[in-house]
């Protein structure tokens, strides 16, 4: 039986999951990392281990990790692992697939961390960590961006001057591209199919839509970065440029401010003042007009996206999945009634179970399969660390 512990580094916590073999034994959480106090907690069968201590960084946050581990009974220390599976955002054009991240290979992968400032040092931080307190357990680094490689140039290059895609990498990577995977794949053994063709939507406060031809991706919503595409939580998605050059002269903005306008004070939050959809459709039932329009707005861009899609794709199924796409049966509804005229029949008491099992929700009638698919991103990492044991 194989050990493998799946990380998820971000600058200031650290969540993690232990398989054996394909299943799941355990999970956690480590909070506010670098503040005088903070959060650490494992869940494991009906039980849970908690702490409360300063941990100044990662490699601290890994040991209260490990002794946790310990206290429940599932490993003695790090180096009884197989392997470790890390998540990374960004795997730029070197890293086009699961790869086994090692001291000869780890200044390549810091080389990339500019395209994703915010996430990949924290990523390499965990993966740092490991190799110092387990030398010899296998580290893998399983990226977001990899699924996406399949697009083909004339989807991922950009219209600006051929140095700064040869130069800067500037392009379309796509991101989710682990639960994009994980449910294609999903979506095709429960239809029966060898080779998927199918539009993939990942909606949760970050949200993502991807075109599947044959089994791999031609395109996808999120670019350079994950602000491309969609209206998310807080992120804006689409906007002209030409917008944000006229906002920096006419406020006096700096880069960094922008940045942070568009990345976190916009999106639903900036449309109706909050970014949880749940309480966006609660205000929205009680009458408010920016929660309604914010709905529909959010709504009528991923019915643009997968009108688009099927243009690139013979698609004969749609995939709803993450937090917002497994749960809230009202974007569905919506979502599919904007693209009725085109064949999308959707099953209103079948949208509106709640089940954690895959099912298709569309009526006999439909022109496409329309699916619901919880995606498991930890498992998928999981098993793409195992390959290399």
């Amino acid at each position: 039986m194989k050990k493998i512990l799946v990380l998820n580094s971000g600058s200031s916590s650290l969540k993690f999951q232990l398989f054996l073999d394909e299943e799941s034994v355990a999970s956690g959480l480590v909070e506010q990392i670098g503040e005088k106090i903070s959060n650490a907690q494992l869940k494991f069968a009906d039980k849970k281990i908690e702490k409360k201590e300063e941990l100044k960084n990662h490699e601290e946050a890994l040991k209260i990790v490990s002794l946790m581990l310990k206290e429940a009974g599932f490993l003695n220390e790090f180096s009884e692992l197989n392997a470790v599976g890390h998540r990374v955002v960004h795997g730029g054009e070197d890293f086009i697939k699961a790869t086994k991240i090692d001291n000869s290979n780890i200044e390549k992968l810091e080389s990339i961390s500019s395209l994703a400032p915010l996430h990949n040092p924290a990523n390499i931080a965990g993966i740092k960590t490991i190799l110092n307190l387990a030398p010899n357990v296998i580290n893998v680094a399983v990226f977001d961006t990899a699924f996406h490689q399949t697009m083909p140039e004339y989807a991922y290059r950009y219209a600006i001057a051929d140095e700064f895609y040869t130069k800067d990498s500037i392009r379309r990577y796509g991101f989710h591209g682990t639960s994009h995977e994980y449910v294609s794949q999903k979506a095709a053994e429960f239809l029966g199919v060898k080779q998927l063709n199918a539009i993939s939507a990942h909606l949760g406060n970050g949200a993502s839509i991807s075109a599947i031809k044959d089994g791999k991706c031609v395109d996808t919503s999120m670019g350079l970065t994950p602000l491309e595409g969609l209206i998310m939580g807080t992120r804006c998605g689409d906007i002209d440029g030409g917008a944000l050059f006229f906002m920096a002269r006419k406020h006096n903005l700096s880069i960094d401010e922008l940045d942070k306008i568009c990345n976190k004070k916009s999106g639903m939050l900036a449309l109706c003042g909050a970014n949880d959809m749940r309480d966006i459709e609660d205000n929205m039932q009680k009458g408010d007009e920016k929660s309604k329009l914010a709905f529909e707005m959010f709504c009528y861009r991923i019915t643009k996206y997968i009108g688009s899609y099927l243009a690139v794709t013979p698609a004969s199924a749609l995939i709803f999945t993450a937090g917002i796409g497994e749960n809230d049966n009202l974007v569905r509804e919506k979502v599919c009634e904007n693209l009725s005229h085109l064949g999308f029949e959707i099953d209103k008491e079948k949208n509106n179970i709640r089940s954690k099992e895959i099912r298709n929700i569309a009526t006999s009638n439909s022109k496409y399969a329309i699916l619901v698919i919880p995606t498991n991103e930890e498992l998928s990492i999981a098993k793409q660390t195992m390959a290399f044991c």
